[in-house]
Formats: C-alpha cells, sequence, structure tokens
C-alpha cells in the first residue's frame, strides 16, 4: 500500500549507505547540539541510533540493548543539566532558596538563548538569596556565580554524554556486533 502512495519501493531504494549518511548528519547535528542551547542534542543522537536500528533492522550491528542504555545516558545527562546549577549554588555555599532559584533561572532562562542559560541560573539565585534568603549582596552573588560555575561543569558533562552515546553506538556496531 504504501508504495502505491509513495511512488517508491522505500528505504531498500535509499541503501544502507543513505541510511548511514542520514545516522551520521543526525550525530553530528546532536553533537553540535550538546553546546547549541536550541537543538536537544542527545535527542537527535538517540533519534539517530533507533532510526538507524529500525530501518536496517539487526543487519545493522546495533542491539536494541544499546539503544536504551543510549537513551538511559540522554536521560542522566538531562537530570544532571538541570541539577548543576542548584548544585553550583549550593556548593558555593547558597541556600536551598539559592538553590531554588538556580533551577528557576535556568528554565526561564532557556526562553533568552544563548546567554539566559548561564543568567539565568545566575541570577535566579542572586535573587532568591536576596529576596526570600535575605542574604547580603556579597553571599548571594557568590551563590549565583556558583550557579552559573555549576551550569558551565553541567555543559562539559552534556558534552562528553553526547561523545559517549556516539561512540557506544559505533562500539557496539564494530566491536561488539
Amino acid at each position: 500500500m504504501w508504495e502505491a502512495i509513495s511512488g517508491w519501493g522505500g528505504w531498500d531504494e535509499v541503501g544502507a549507505g543513505g541510511v548511514w549518511l542520514m545516522t551520521s548528519c543526525l550525530f553530528v547535528i546532536g553533537l553540535a547540539g550538546c553546546v547549541v542551547p536550541v537543538i536537544p542534542g542527545h535527542l537527535v543522537i538517540l533519534m539517530g541510533a533507533v532510526a538507524h536500528r529500525w530501518i536496517l533492522g539487526p543487519e545493522s550491528g546495533l542491539s536494541w540493548w544499546s539503544v536504551g542504555a543510549i537513551a538511559l545516558l540522554l536521560v542522566a545527562s538531562q537530570i544532571f543539566e538541570f541539577a548543576s546549577g542548584a548544585a553550583g549554588s549550593k556548593w558555593f555555599g547558597g541556600t536551598k532558596w539559592g538553590s531554588g532559584g538556580a533551577i528557576v533561572g535556568g528554565i526561564v532562562g532557556m526562553f533568552f538563548m544563548p546567554f539566559g542559560l548561564i543568567l539565568g541560573p545566575l541570577l535566579g539565585a542572586y535573587a532568591f538569596e536576596a529576596m526570600f534568603a535575605k542574604q547580603e549582596h556579597k553571599p548571594a552573588m557568590v551563590s549565583g556565580v556558583g550557579s552559573a560555575v555549576g551550569t558551565v561543569a553541567g555543559l562539559v558533562v552534556k558534552i562528553a554524554v553526547g561523545v559517549v552515546m556516539v561512540i557506544w553506538f559505533f562500539s557496539d556496531i564494530f566491536l561488539v556486533g
């Protein structure tokens, strides 16, 4: 039925080379997305792995277990990324208000890309420390700077996890498969 509607026979005509090209492009876009905030990098990498396995089937050499492991890496990275600003604020001596402000600032900062991703947690932690924890200017600012440091650390981990996801994909195909 699909052949009659689409006018072509499906993925068989594209061939494995076309699938590898698509997968590689998705991986490059995904790795770029680990740095560029508007691209969901890890999700794009996972989509590339799922599409590769789904289109080529078992002959792809990629196991569904590896796709699951890549998905778990995505989840762990996202949790770490959201918590990193709050952890940085706490590490630098901030209160629970500073940590909460870093999370709120991080969420609001997503709408003011790219600078909002760093400034959001910093300003959120500072504002919550000053308003709710009644901190003086200097301790509130230290908490804000801590949240920015934590956010940058989260970015570094995000990039590293993206690279690990791609390495896992290729290792399963070429070393295990």
